[in-house]
């Protein structure tokens, strides 16, 4: 049973992960502005520099979430090490590339001070622990980088949490502005303390052993 259970999180970890990763398309196949663009003033939208930060936000981070899940693959670990190195370099180029512009648009974003912070917060925390990743493994110490890169994903997982708390929070507030004070927290900081809490969990275990 515990195993079967484990499938079943690894299936819907991976097709969450999957199934958002596409999500970008939907701005590039658009003819107008859609879903958080529709609420940005054409000027704004009108600026180029603006827009190339968003579809470079968008693109990458799709990236990062398509690829990265896979990463905590133990197979791919220990018997594809060669293949899971070269999936993390292309998965903290992508990180670098989304992350950056993700942090300018985060001063952009509608609705007032709470989502501006709120998604800023996540892309300082999401490069950080990204960086700590790749300068950990660097030096070695291969237990940090596990730990920095999970906290890494966590945050990448945020696209995923944000599109299934948003209308959650629609229909409990009755109004997307309220709930769009709410999502760009609770679309990453639940993640990073269920991480944590896993983590210390499988600490524990190792070290009752």
């Amino acid at each position: 049973m515990k195993k079967f259970i484990s499938i079943l999180l690894w299936v819907l970890f991976g097709g969450l992960s999957i199934a958002i990763s596409f999500h970008p398309l939907n701005y590039l196949l658009a003819e107008k502005p859609i879903l958080v663009l529709r609420f940005k003033s054409a000027e704004l939208l009108a600026r180029n520099f603006y827009m190339i930060c968003f579809y470079l936000h968008i693109i990458f981070g799709g990236i990062a979430l398509l690829i990265g899940w896979v990463q905590f693959s133990k197979k791919l670990q220990r018997k594809y090490t060669q293949l899971h190195r070269w999936i993390g370099k292309c998965y903290i180029l992508c990180v670098l590339i989304s992350g950056i512009p993700g942090l300018y648009i985060a001063f952009y974003a509608s609705y007032g001070l709470s989502p501006k912070l709120g998604f800023g917060a996540m892309a300082v925390l999401w490069l950080t622990f990204t960086t700590l990743g790749y300068t950990t493994i660097r030096r070695g110490n291969v237990e940090a980088h596990k730990k920095m890169m999970t906290y890494s994903y966590a945050a990448t997982f945020a696209a995923v949490t944000f599109r299934l708390w948003l209308p959650l929070l629609i229909m409990v507030f009755g109004k997307f502005s309220t709930a769009y004070q709410i999502v760009p927290w609770l679309s990453w900081v639940p993640n990073l303390i269920i991480v944590y809490f896993v983590m210390e969990r499988q600490k524990r275990m190792t070290h009752s052993f």
